[in-house]
């Protein structure tokens, strides 16, 4: 009976054993990162991925950190997607790689495993055992290349059953010599299948992302997020005739409609030159906007027509304030909702409703139209600052910038719609600890990696470049995963390209503590500005304390402020390695308890204090800042492995006190 019970144990173990090591047979790439030597090296690359079939372009997007003009399609039905990546010199070990994020989606397996079947062997394998946890956020390395100069960009292609060298060479219009050169391969026979290797190109891959408009018309429910790579239009041989015709259809509606929105203008202009009051004018906003500033990712962009609870489309006349002037739509159009949407949406403005007082009004919490939003309300003094809101965010979207869904405005109040944040902000986990969980190490370090990705875009990856002039924890929000967005740009400044020089005289604003010395003393707004308050971001999320610390001595009638920056420089200053960081430890929030990896934590620091260097120059710009974070959360990730499941750590957030 005891040798049956152990065979019983024993069997399902060996069983596991099997699946266990033909699963790592199956994975177990044996890829090498390619070797570099200047360590200052970043150049462009691209990864060829299969996506699965419920992979959509959001998702791909989020996999692999990339914009939707970073992915491009293989026209020839095999399914495969190429995705833009900057490829960088790592300086231990000198390789290159290329760094993302991806969010868990089931609880059945161990991480590493999940994460290499998700990207097909092109990441670089984790080094941990532990079991997955649904919706955390794993970061990791991709491979990638940068070329010798023979060619332009680098492809990493991990080589499936099937695929040859000359099929490669055939498929990608390059000679297999230079596949065979660039990898090193003596023997084109000997290729292994599940292998990486690196194709050199010198052109873009692929075709653009289908969009809305290459989808095929009698599919409308299909939008660019949702449409599967395997579902790319195919050419459809249509007689001369029926073109000829459709043409001839086409100019027909172009006369009509041009003629009707002629009609439709000079109705307006005659609607206003009747306006006796002076003060306000109405504007027609049509049944279905050509425009929604967001991205799609909310149903009343969807739409374009939205029906009240009695059937009703909401989009009718709207008073829009004299203030906004003629050009308020020079700018792509946002939704527009009615005075009464928004009352009902936040229950009257009740107090119950209040989130807090933002820097030009109050934020309220709405359900609009079945979705959570964020309403700011604001008088229509400040028709400025609601304009620049407005005119950034229908210009600008990122995953770690607050969503825009759209505007709401009477005669004497102003509304902004915003997607809502469920954690709240930054400010409040950091400073008010009794009402939040602490947050741990590596969700600081995530969230911090967030913030700097959107600041880094609005600084170097928009058609126009910004300067925020007012990052803070308090316009650092976050979502439900915790991942952090980049909120209230009534202070956005647009400047020129951006660079060491780039500079522009304004009027000091932001919030005292934050403010580039620079800023203050000449009112000259940079990038570089905006660094300098990432830097005391950073300082607050390592030592839990406000930008301004105030001296509460008894012996003082009036307390005296002290930056947070003077306080951590000094620290530094008697820490001059991870070693020896007492100073630095005696300013770390205690919220920690102590679970931190230390030099992980005093890179952050010294991070932070070259942020918030007297000298702009000697600054980081934001690309360099996103680098060094990612760095930091990766050594951060293999520093968690190491603690073997401490539920303190691996929950995100620090249980117990």
């Amino acid at each position: 009976m005891d040798l049956l019970k152990g065979t019983g144990v024993l069997i399902p173990l060996v069983y596991c054993l099997l699946l266990s090591l033909q699963f790592s047979f199956l994975h177990s790439y044996q890829t090498q990162p390619m070797n570099c030597t200047d360590t200052t090296r970043m150049c462009t690359s691209y990864l060829a991925f299969k996506p699965q079939e419920n992979e959509t372009l959001d998702v791909i997007q989020s996999m692999f950190d990339v914009l939707p003009q970073d992915v491009t399609v293989e026209g020839n039905d095999r399914g495969y997607i190429f995705v833009k990546k900057n490829c960088s010199c790592l300086s231990t070990p000198k390789v290159y790689l290329t760094n993302t994020t991806y969010t868990v989606r089931t609880s059945d397996g161990y991480v590493s495993d999940i994460v290499t079947n998700a990207y097909g062997g092109l990441a670089l394998s984790l080094n941990t055992t532990r079991p997955a946890r649904f919706g955390e956020v794993v970061s990791l390395r991709l491979f990638c290349g940068c070329s010798s100069g023979l060619w332009n960009y680098l492809m990493s292609y991990v080589m499936m059953e099937g695929d040859t060298l000359e099929s490669l060479s055939s498929r990608f219009g390059v000679s297999m010599d230079s596949i065979e050169a660039v990898n090193g391969i003596e023997d084109p026979d000997n290729v292994t299948v599940g292998t990486l290797y690196y194709i050199p190109l010198n052109s873009v891959p692929g075709d653009p992302y289908p969009t809305e408009a290459d989808t095929p018309s009698p599919a409308p429910a299909h939008s660019a997020s949702n449409i599967s790579v395997n579902e790319r239009p195919h050419k459809v041989h249509v007689p001369y005739g029926w073109i000829i015709g459709g043409i001839g259809s086409a100019i027909a509606v172009i006369v009509f409609c041009t003629v009707f929105c002629i009609s439709l203008r000079k109705a307006a202009r005659r609607s206003h030159d009747k306006d006796p009051g002076g003060k306000s004018y109405k504007f027609h906003i049509l049944r279905k906007p050509s425009f929604c500033c967001t991205s799609g990712r909310y149903t009343c962009c969807q739409s374009g027509d939205w029906k009240q609870a009695n059937g009703e489309s909401s989009s009718h006349q709207v008073t829009i304030p004299k203030a906004l002037g003629s050009d308020v739509f020079d700018v792509d159009k946002p939704m527009v909702f009615t005075y009464e949407e928004i009352l009902s949406a936040t229950d009257g403005f009740s107090d119950s409703n209040l989130l807090g007082h933002g820097t030009y009004g109050s934020v309220y919490y709405g359900h609009l139209h079945d979705q959570e939003v964020t309403i700011k309300r604001m008088t229509a003094t400040k028709t400025k600052e609601f304009m620049a809101e407005m005119k950034v965010l229908c210009k600008v979207h990122h995953t770690n910038l607050v969503e825009l869904i759209g505007y709401a405005a009477t005669g004497d109040e102003l509304f902004l719609i915003y997607e809502y944040s469920q954690k709240g902000s930054l400010r409040s986990h950091l400073h008010d600890p009794q009402s939040h969980t602490p947050l741990s190490w590596i969700l600081r370090v995530q969230i911090a990696l967030d913030a700097a990705r959107g600041i880094e875009y609005i600084h170097e990856h928009t058609k126009t470049h910004y300067v925020h002039r007012d990052i803070k924890t308090s316009n650092i929000l976050l979502d439900s995963s915790f991942r952090a967005k980049i909120s209230d740009f009534g202070l956005a400044k647009l400047v020129g390209k951006a660079g060491e020089g780039e500079a522009s005289a304004t009027t000091i604003v932001g919030t005292f503590g934050y403010v580039a010395p620079e800023y203050l003393s000449d009112g000259l707004a940079t990038t570089k500005s905006d660094v300098y308050a990432f830097g005391v971001v950073l300082f607050e999320i390592i030592s839990g304390k406000e930008a301004t610390i105030r001296n509460e001595s008894a012996a003082t009638k009036n307390p005296e402020s002290r930056s947070l920056v003077s306080l951590m420089l000094a620290a530094l200053r008697n820490s001059p390695d991870s070693m020896s960081m007492s100073s630095i430890k005696d300013n770390v929030d205690p919220n920690m308890m102590d679970l931190y990896p230390h030099d992980c934590l005093y890179k952050m620091a010294m991070l932070a204090k070259q942020c918030v260097d007297a000298d702009p120059i000697l600054r980081p710009d934001m690309k360099q800042v996103v680098i060094s974070l990612s760095q930091i959360l990766l050594s951060s990730i293999e520093w968690e492995a190491t603690l073997a499941g401490n539920s303190q750590v691996f929950s995100g957030l620090v249980q117990g006190r």
